[in-house]
């Protein structure tokens, strides 16, 4: 089985919970994700299977798209609403206002990672650190807001739309806004509506894809890997070529720079990157070497 499956993921499970099970009902040990959501996050989880696995280092599109709700007032250690209340403010900043700080996200922005993350610092994980009640400085990180919106309110909850760039928390996104309105806030929901180009429209729940399995109809689900590169050019060999690049050897694809999705004849094969000269410099392929 080769491909990617989209699983919703559930709010509870972290990540690996999700490929664990899935390589179970699978029957596979050969899965990999893209994109870790944390364990109160729920939604687009692509499980990259088989020789797509491969795809994993080198997706072209890296941005996320999510839907979060943010509560006015608090602040927490996790800036989520599973963390230690750390402050509890009044709000006076009005709807209009909100929107205001909201919009003043969009675009190229510094964030500082937060403590319970993944990020290692001197070879320590930062959530290892936070646990043991440890704090420490971090650097700004520049990570991109493509888009936010603000969708709906009621009282001091408010729910938003952003699309932004790998490496974003939304958290704390939403941390930021209530800094910059003085009174603070917490994430209280989060789910991903679009991770590597696919979105919530192809996404299976656990229990459905056990029920796919069962019935033999999974390949009814699973997207193709060449799926995960249609924003890059492509380029049609002709057998011969199609030989040759299966076999690694030298040859010029294009007439410039740049990465390629590359077809034989027939099928999808591969990924290459040209250099200056269209002259294939790396390559990844997704069939069977010859």
């Amino acid at each position: 089985m080769d491909g990617i499956i989209v699983i919703d993921k559930p709010e509870g499970f972290t990540s690996f919970d999700v490929v664990a099970k899935m390589r179970g009902i699978l029957r596979t040990r050969k899965i990999g994700h893209a994109g870790t959501l944390d364990p109160m996050a729920t939604g687009v989880l692509p499980l990259l299977v088989g020789r797509a696995t491969k795809a994993c280092d080198i997706l072209p599109d890296q941005r996320k798209r999510y839907t979060a709700t943010f509560r006015l007032g608090l602040t927490t250690d996790t800036q989520d609403i599973t963390g230690t209340v750390l402050t509890n403010s009044s709000v006076s900043a009005t709807p209009h206002e909100v929107n205001a700080a909201i919009l003043a996200m969009h675009g190229d922005i510094m964030q500082i990672p937060p403590m319970y993350s993944a990020i290692k610092i001197n070879g320590q994980r930062l959530y290892s650190l936070a646990r043991k009640g440890i704090e420490i400085e971090r650097e700004a990180r520049p990570v991109t807001i493509e888009d936010i919106r603000l969708l709906s309110h009621n009282d001091n909850d408010y729910t938003i739309d952003a699309l932004c760039s790998k490496g974003t928390y939304i958290r704390t996104l939403c941390h930021d806004i209530g800094q910059l309105l003085g009174c603070g806030a917490v994430m209280t929901t989060l789910r991903r509506t679009m991770a590597a180009g696919i979105s919530l429209d192809h996404a299976l729940t656990i229990e459905q894809a056990q029920v796919a399995m069962n019935t033999s109809e999974m390949s009814k689900h699973i997207l193709s890997t060449e799926a995960l590169f249609s924003r890059l050019a492509s380029v049609k060999l002709n057998s011969n070529q199609t030989r040759l690049f299966r076999n690694g050897v030298r040859i010029t694809l294009a007439e410039h720079a740049g990465c390629w999705s590359v077809y034989s004849p027939t099928e999808f094969i591969g990924i290459a990157e040209t250099d200056d000269n269209g002259v294939v410099i790396s390559r990844t392929l997704f069939v069977l070497e010859v």
